[in-house]
């Protein structure tokens, strides 16, 4: 159970981590017409996405908060115990991945990594 918990920690954190500041930048880039900066750093834009020619919108952000919203429901269910926790974290990683590195997120793809070792050490454990 302490490998799923710390799971669940690892999903809550991503989710809610990237999903309230996501809120903020949404709204933000919707009525100012520019991304969030925060200490210096743009939060969602001049990553990989706008370089391949996908400017940052307040959609783009909306869509990626969407999956943070999942991400938190996904913390919820490993909390509790349910093996569909386990294996929703494993669907989310793959989108999850495409917005850490477009928006280039770079926290996202390493506690994504922990979290997914732990819920794979889960899953051959017999979870």
């Amino acid at each position: 159970m302490t490998v799923t918990r710390t799971a669940a920690v690892c999903s809550l954190v991503l989710g809610l981590g990237f999903g309230l500041p996501g809120v903020y930048g949404a709204w933000r880039l919707a009525r100012h017409g520019e991304v969030w900066t925060f200490l210096g750093f743009p939060t969602y834009g001049g990553g990989p996405f706008e370089k391949g020619g996908l400017p940052t919108s307040a959609a783009l952000i909306a869509g990626f908060v969407a999956v943070c919203a999942a991400e938190v429901a996904c913390g919820v269910l490993l909390w509790r115990g349910a093996s569909s926790g386990l294996w929703l974290a494993l669907a989310l990683l793959s989108v999850e991945l495409v917005f850490w590195v477009g928006f280039a997120l770079p926290f996202g793809p390493v506690l994504g990594l922990v979290r997914t070792a732990l819920v794979v050490a889960a899953l051959l454990s017999g979870h």
